[in-house]
């Protein structure tokens, strides 16, 4: 064999991926379809390493956990990378959640990060960076973190390199024909047909993820294939307005329909998002919608009063979830990552469908945990997969 993992996509899940294995001393090949990392998804999003406090009123407990135990992990290995932040909570009257809400939800989500939360006094409203006061009953403080999510991922996937991953940008996976033996795997590199073998195949390229299954040659081998799940792609755009915050990010709520919607420094600007949109198109060809624009522009200027025009904006993007498929609105979906592979057992091809960018790692150490049965024995003595939880970006 040629390699023991081939990572499909270097997103921040890719280059976690390939960390791992190439931590635990396995050969692995990672494919970019683009000219570096982090080319997708994985540079547009809303920059947060964040245990999703929102998720506990869908009572994804064991999410917002896995993704806090991370956080701490980031802040330990990467302190230059991700920063602790402050974020406030405003509370007015007629708000969706009570004052009582928050501060019990805030109590569980402390007592799980170990960081505090408190209620700011009264009179430090005024220091809330104009924040509207008319109708303002309680402001809670709380902390979360922050980074460039893609110069993390671009130094997740330097520190895989280091360890003997190679990477190869510029390519595009064409197809693999999965047999008892392994994986014959072909794909386009700066437009030349190359060929490889593998004992295993990780698809972790985000929106294309159905589009890459599709191009599994038929498996010759006698497992069941694994149904794959019903998935749909939700852009999430964001805006990039002049402006600076002195005291960190705001999470506000929406008056249109409640959402939570952020207001964050970002490079010496303010970053405003996300918004929550079926997409259907070629996920190279996503961008922010008008509507979705407006909506985040009225979200600002309801809480701000340095009123923001669309002529004002700066820089805008969006990106998209893999979120499971269902009716009603994206917020109540599972955000939890789901990892197919492409038999019922001794999977070869495995498949990441969604994945937070806080929990990158533990995912990783996820899919690693699902391939031993197919890796061979690699033995290293120095490096396992537990090792990517200490090494320092």
């Amino acid at each position: 064999m040629d390699y023991d993992v081939i990572v499909i996509g270097a997103g921040i899940q890719g280059a976690g991926v390939a960390q791992n294995a190439s931590a635990s001393g396995y050969r692995v090949l990672v494919i970019e379809q683009y000219a570096k990392p982090a080319q997708g998804t994985s540079s547009r999003s809303s920059k947060l390493i964040h245990g999703g406090l929102r998720y506990l009123e869908t009572g994804q407990f064991s999410l917002v956990k896995e993704c806090l135990v991370e956080r701490a992990r980031l802040l330990r290995n990467a302190p230059h990378l991700v920063k602790l932040v402050p974020f406030h909570i405003p509370v007015y009257e007629g708000s969706h959640y009570s004052s009582l809400k928050i501060a019990l939800g805030l109590s569980f989500y402390s007592l799980i990060s170990l960081k505090p939360f408190h209620k700011i006094p009264k009179s430090q409203w005024s220091t809330l960076d104009g924040i509207k006061q008319q109708g303002l009953k309680a402001v809670y403080q709380y902390y979360d973190a922050q980074t460039d999510d893609a110069l993390l991922t671009q130094a997740v996937l330097a520190s895989a390199g280091s360890m003997g991953a190679t990477v190869q940008f510029n390519s595009t996976f064409q197809s693999v024909d999965l047999s008892a033996q392994g994986c014959v795997f072909c794909y386009q590199h700066n437009g030349k047909d190359k060929t490889v073998t593998s004992h295993s195949i990780v698809n972790a390229t985000g929106p294309w993820v159905e589009q890459n299954v599709n191009k599994i040659l038929p498996n010759i081998s006698q497992l069941t294939p694994l149904p794959q799940p019903n998935i749909e792609l939700v852009q999430g755009t964001h805006i990039e307005i002049p402006g600076k915050s002195s005291k960190g990010i705001y999470y506000l709520e929406a008056p249109q329909d409640q959402r939570a919607v952020f207001v964050m420094p970002w490079k010496d600007h303010l970053l405003i998002g996300t918004t929550e949109t079926p997409y259907t198109g070629d996920p190279a060809e996503v961008s922010p919608l008008e509507s979705e624009i407006d909506y985040l522009l009225e979200v600002y200027n309801h809480y701000f009063p340095y009123s923001v025009r669309r002529s004002d904006i700066i820089n805008s993007f969006a990106g998209l979830r893999v979120l499971p498929k269902a009716t009603g609105s994206a917020f109540s979906r599972p955000r939890d990552t789901l990892i197919v592979g492409n038999t019922t057992e001794n999977a070869k091809f495995l498949t990441l469908y969604g994945g937070k960018l806080t929990a990158y790692r533990s995912t990783a150490e996820h899919v690693m945990d699902k391939l031993k049965e197919v890796l061979p024995v690699t033995g290293s003595t120095t490096h396992s997969t537990k090792n990517t939880r200490t090494i320092k970006l």
